[in-house]
């Protein structure tokens, strides 16, 4: 009986370096746009690595159309609390007449700017091009090659085969920690416990007839009571995923965005988005939910008989994977208790949003006159690696409070700090940064610090 091979040795070979950098950023939704743009700006030769062959993250490869996070109640008044680079970014947006005014939601708890994703490929393209960031679309990291507790080079694939990138320091901000996992940085999947935040595909929906779809389903959307209908008038007809839809107009309320996905494995946890096969198999699934609930909103729901489909997002909307350990770990409490830190980099006013198994759980903070939390530095800063920060979704984080500050608003603040840090790193070690004259660097970029 022959015994199959599971492992194959792929023979060393030399690498061709693409080129050398001061930083080097891999991803870029929010967290990758901030921080290669704030390393260019504050002097450094900067190059943004993404694997699709534009910019925007979830926030467009996943189709989210909606930026939330940025603002949040002080002192009893919503107010955007998330400042710097995304003014630039939300001003170039509306420059295409693709920014929306600010939409309220849960009872005036929450409040979210949406946009057309292509305005926002444009108007990111255009922002780093003129701070002069170098971007290497199409390339995925694949390795990272060490100098003792530094990372000398970032290896990657792309068209042109496996290259090396070196640099003096390296941002990830792939969402799913990839160069920090590559690195050896310890780190965390989901919940622990072979679940997570369970991921969404996204589409949107055109064709539609405005006027009766807004009085039957409202600006921020009354699809669940459809669904709970349906559900009793068919009984067996319909299976939705989850409760809590959201369904949306966007700036045309002939067209509209569609948030009703969710897709769990085999086991019926949430997908695990760093497995290969259970990513391709949640594609599927993702695709066979919105052909199931397009056909519900048709024959059920007023306004949406003439419609079609006009988008599918190119992937899968992920929530959570990996989270590193780093020097501080933001947590539910912190959430909660509107935590304040010294080393305060931004803010997050986004509340806890999980979504669990057929639901979504909220959870805002205690002071609603005050709801928002400080993010610290600390959480950029892995327990390894002296030259490498991680930002975004894929930062220092339970669980818990990752569902909060993994919200773009979050992902800017974290960008932006580590793109300001990453400028002036030199041969340094970002654990022993000044986060005093780190400070006064965002401050004088309009980033909001709470002071």
């Amino acid at each position: 009986m022959t015994v199959q091979q599971t492992t194959l040795t792929e023979p060393a070979r030399s690498l061709p370096v693409f080129g050398d950098f001061d930083v080097v950023v891999v991803g870029g939704g929010p967290a990758g746009i901030a921080a290669a743009v704030s390393a260019a700006r504050h002097g450094a030769r900067t190059l943004l690595v993404e694997r699709y062959g534009f910019l925007g993250g979830m926030g467009t490869a996943g189709g989210v159309t909606n930026f939330a996070g940025l603002y949040g109640k002080r002192r009893g008044e919503m107010t955007q609390l998330v400042r710097g680079v995304v003014d630039d970014l939300i001003d170039r947006i509306a420059g295409f007449n693709g920014m929306n005014a600010p939409q309220n939601g849960m009872g005036g708890r929450i409040c979210v700017r949406s946009y057309d994703t292509s305005a926002y490929k444009l108007a990111a393209d255009q922002l780093l091009t003129a701070a002069g960031v170098q971007m290497l679309f199409h390339a995925y990291a694949a390795a990272v090659l060490h100098d003792g507790a530094r990372i000398a080079a970032l290896v990657v694939e792309t068209k042109s085969g496996r290259q090396a990138i070196r640099a003096n320091a390296f941002i990830d901000a792939s969402g799913d920690a990839d160069v920090a996992a590559f690195a050896g940085v310890p780190f965390e999947v989901g919940d622990g416990h072979g679940s997570g935040l369970f991921p969404t595909t996204m589409f949107r929906i055109g064709q539609v007839d405005a006027p009766a779809a807004l009085e039957a389903v409202g600006e921020f959307s009354a699809i669940n009571g459809f669904m709970a209908r349906a559900e009793q008038q068919h009984p067996g007809k319909y299976s939705f995923p989850r409760e809590g839809a959201i369904l949306r107009p966007n700036k045309d309320p002939r067209e509209w965005r569609a948030n009703v996905t969710q897709i769990r494995n085999a086991e019926g946890r949430a997908m695990n988005g760093v497995d290969a096969r259970e990513l391709s198999e949640g594609e599927l699934e993702g695709r066979r939910q919105i052909a199931a609930y397009f056909k519900f909103l048709q024959a059920e729901v007023p306004g949406f008989a003439p419609s079609a489909i006009v988008e599918i997002a190119p992937q899968v909307g992920i929530r959570e994977t990996r989270r590193i350990q780093g020097l501080y770990a933001l947590g539910r409490e912190d959430i909660l208790g509107s935590a304040t830190f010294d080393d305060t980099i931004g803010l997050n006013a986004w509340p806890m949003e999980m979504h669990a198994d057929g639901r979504i759980e909220w959870a805002f903070p205690r002071d609603e006159a005050n709801a928002y939390n400080h993010l610290p530095w600390r959480m950029l800063v892995p327990q390894t690696v002296d030259n490498l920060l991680v930002a975004g979704r894929c930062a220092s984080m339970t669980h818990e409070g990752q569902s909060a500050a993994r919200a773009s608003g979050g992902c800017f603040v974290m960008g932006q700090a580590a793109g300001t840090a990453a400028a002036s790193l030199g041969s340094g070690r970002f654990a022993a940064v000044d986060v005093a004259t780190l400070q006064k660097k965002l401050l004088a970029d309009g980033v909001d610090l709470d002071r």
